[in-house]
């Protein structure tokens, strides 16, 4: 069974925003492999959608916490979902300001670098040994001064093309994990 888990931040004011590449992600994977709408689990504050991928059973996730808080959500699944599964493979998918507009990078059992909701992530559940798929969000011109401002910005029109590159990518390496 996979958890994937997408970082971003709830409301509309956020959802074209850098710092929602994993909700972006989840969203065409829900819709690329008919999953069902994403609902509401008041218990795990979180939108969820269960389908199948690669003849895997997979859940997919975006906490409605807001960003730095998203340990709490993906905490209170594991005991839900360890019981009875053979095992659990764990993969948060969010963006990545030090990598460059359309570059994706998996890694696996790394600290947060500095992404607030990673950090969540292993704050709660006490470990790093998970897999990330980071998708990058560095603008062309390099990186901007006020990270935190710049985050929470809309792609603009012409990184666009670059976000749905990386997205394509991001979603080619998950299918890779998810065998």
């Amino acid at each position: 069974m996979y958890l994937i888990v997408g970082l971003g931040n709830k409301g509309k004011e956020y959802e074209n925003t850098h710092h929602n590449a994993g909700f972006l992600l989840l969203d065409k994977l829900q819709k690329e492999y008919n999953f069902p709408e994403f609902a509401l689990v008041k218990k795990h504050s979180s939108l969820i959608s269960e389908g199948m991928m690669n003849e895997k059973k997979v859940i997919l996730v975006k906490p409605q916490t807001f960003m730095n808080a998203s340990g709490k959500a993906v905490k209170s699944l594991l005991p839900k979902l360890s019981l009875g599964a053979p095992k659990l493979s764990l993969v948060v998918i969010h963006d990545d300001i030090d990598i460059p507009l359309g570059k994706v990078k998996v890694s696996e059992n790394r600290g947060s670098a500095g992404h607030k909701g990673v950090e969540s992530i292993i704050q709660a559940l006490g470990t790093k040994n998970f897999t990330r798929i980071r998708i990058g969000v560095l603008p062309l011109k390099g990186k901007p001064s006020n990270v935190e401002s710049f985050v929470l910005k809309s792609f603009l029109s012409g990184e666009k093309k670059l976000l749905v590159l990386s997205i394509d990518t991001a979603v080619q390496k998950l299918l890779a994990l998810v065998k």
